[in-house]
């Protein structure tokens, strides 16, 4: 048997790898266009900002090491120019002599990934202006740095890539602004937590113009000019475009595969296109969400590495599947870490589920055990059902632990409700014993008991003012002084049943206190005496964040910069 593969890094090299183990006797070709196969994609912005040192480091296996232990042609500078599925062959440049064959497959695997998106704008190819995909962009930029020691950076864009690379031109010393069209970093996430890594962003001197359109970009005085819409331009000694990634399918658009989202490839569990004996993995495939069953595009490398090898399976006899994609990521924002898996809630309602949420702020670890920090959490379920939907975590410690557990739960199909029920390791210096999980359960068992009754962020501004309501503050005085929501009466939590008379039994009580805790505990007095009481999910932490973040998003939309 013949394989021959396109695309030496995540999907590709998996799949090379597993085919060889459960087949000695294959031939296997990969043919990769640039110099470097199974490279770490996700290091790349951590070499350019020497965190990682040595460029060696970045790539896991080179072609002779590969060759060595697999008995695997890796073809590297060789660009795959055809597909001919009628004939069963591709044609093949190699870039270094310039000299082009055909050659024939019995299996063929797509895993070209995807290129950096170039929006059509005036300057995108100046000598400044850059783009991150490849480990020659890394060396490019890396050595534009060395020469030119610029000072200051645009990025356009605020994704992974853009966050990453933000941080660590900021730790070589450069100031960094990240500019975008939407108002908030991290698609991703929910812009209510969203609101916790833009304060990070600004706390180690990134600024943010959210809310701004970028309409080309200029040379001028020895930099580049980012021109914006109805704006004046930035100026930066260098600009990284980072606004996201294009499935790279020109191949397969040219061979006839069939083409779903943005021009990726459509494929079926089993990972075949609608071409026989071709296959496709990683950043070019559409699958489907795993939680929505919707077509989606998930560029991840866990996915595309779990797609190389359900090929390797088929294609050595066994019956693998895909699953799908659940969207589960972690990313490092200077000291903070931020994590989500499954859908936000903005995507759960836009894909027409009727939604609930619990946010709440645990520590990372008992909090008698010194260097616990909280974290913020958001969980996602489905009203009436309770189908866990997805989770976003931001915090410091633990985040990537509790993460990877509502993302098993997520896979594993559980309800919200039985998070509770889980039973998760638990010592003062890792967790508590109700880890930050549980709780999440416990919250979501109690709102399907009518135990607690919530209201959100989005209710505040519809909550009447004219004595109708019962609008409660349970913090301390102290607390309440150093800031309120206006309207909001003040009771501790601790005076409450001593202060009953002060507040009407016929009127429902919103009551909100500093994470939601003390508010809960607030809502059960006043039940257990006969009033009707919500709780605010989050509590005036999580409120202040959010509505600070917006003030200064507007603020800088307004006058051009971030504040």
């Amino acid at each position: 048997m013949k394989v021959l593969i396109v695309g030496g890094v995540a999907g590709g090299a998996t799949a090379a790898a597993r085919i060889r183990r459960l087949d000695e006797n294959a031939e296997i070709t990969v043919f990769e266009r640039s110099g470097y196969i199974s490279y770490a994609n996700c290091g790349l912005p951590y070499y350019i900002g020497e965190m990682i040192t040595d460029p060696e480091d970045l790539t896991l296996q080179t072609p002779e090491s590969f060759f060595a232990r697999f008995r695997i042609n890796m073809k590297v500078h060789h660009e795959v120019t055809e597909i001919h599925p009628d004939q069963k062959t591709i044609s093949v440049k190699n870039l270094e002599t310039g000299e082009e064959f055909e050659e024939a497959y019995d299996k063929l695997i797509l895993s070209p990934g995807a290129k950096p998106t170039q929006p059509r704008l005036p300057g995108v190819g100046i000598e400044k202006v850059f783009t991150l995909r490849t480990v020659e962009d890394t060396f490019h930029i890396k050595e534009y740095i060395r020469r030119n020691q610029p000072k200051s950076a645009v990025l356009a864009g605020g994704g992974f890539i853009g966050l990453e690379l933000a941080e660590n031109l900021k730790e070589l010393g450069m100031d960094v602004t990240i500019v975008q069209r939407p108002k908030q970093l991290m698609n991703p996430f929910d812009a209510d937590m969203a609101s916790f890594i833009h304060s990070e962003m600004r706390k180690h001197g990134v600024t943010l113009a959210l809310g701004h359109t970028v309409e080309g970009f200029e040379e001028k005085d020895g930099g580049v000019d980012v021109l914006l819409k109805d704006e004046m331009p930035m100026h930066a000694d260098m600009v990284v475009l980072a606004i996201g990634v294009t499935p790279d399918t020109h191949l397969a658009e040219a061979a006839g595969l069939e083409l779903g989202i943005k021009g990726s490839i459509v494929v079926n569990d089993r990972m075949e296109t609608s071409a026989p004996d071709i296959f496709a993995a990683g950043d070019a495939v559409q699958v489907k969400h795993y939680v929505t069953g919707q077509n989606a595009l998930i560029s991840l490398a866990g996915p595309a590495n779990k797609q190389g090898r359900i090929i390797a399976d088929n294609i050595c006899g066994g019956d693998s599947r895909y699953s799908g994609s659940q969207g589960s990521s972690v990313i490092k924002v200077f000291d903070m870490t931020a994590a989500t898996t499954g859908i936000n809630e903005t995507n759960a309602r836009k894909a027409g589920l009727d939604v609930d949420t619990v946010i709440l702020s645990p520590m990372s670890h008992a909090g008698y055990y010194p260097g616990g920090k909280v974290m913020t959490m958001k969980v996602v379920f489905e009203k009436e059902t309770y189908r866990l939907l997805g989770a976003q975590i931001v915090g410091y410690g633990g985040v990537d632990k509790r993460i990877d557990v509502l993302a098993a739960s997520i896979h594993a199909g559980m309800k919200a409700t039985e998070l509770k029920d889980l039973d998760l390791a638990y010592a003062p210096p890792y967790s508590s014993a109700k880890d930050p999980v549980n709780m999440a359960g416990f919250m979501i068992d109690n709102i399907s008991k009518g135990t607690l009754k919530q209201w959100h962020l989005e209710d505040v501004d519809f909550l009447p003012r004219d004595g109708s309501v019962t609008l409660l503050d349970v913090r301390t005085t102290s607390e309440y002084s150093n800031g309120h929501i206006e309207g909001f009466k003040n009771i501790p939590v601790d005076e409450l049943r001593e202060r009953l008379d002060e507040i009407e039994k016929d009127k429902p009580v919103y009551v909100i206190c500093q994470s939601g805790l003390r508010s809960y505990i607030g809502t059960r007095i006043l039940e257990g005496n006969g009033y009707k009481a919500y709780n605010f999910s989050g509590g005036f932490r999580f409120y202040d964040a959010v509505m600070n973040d917006r003030c200064l998003i507007e603020t800088a939309t307004a006058c051009g910069m971030d504040q």
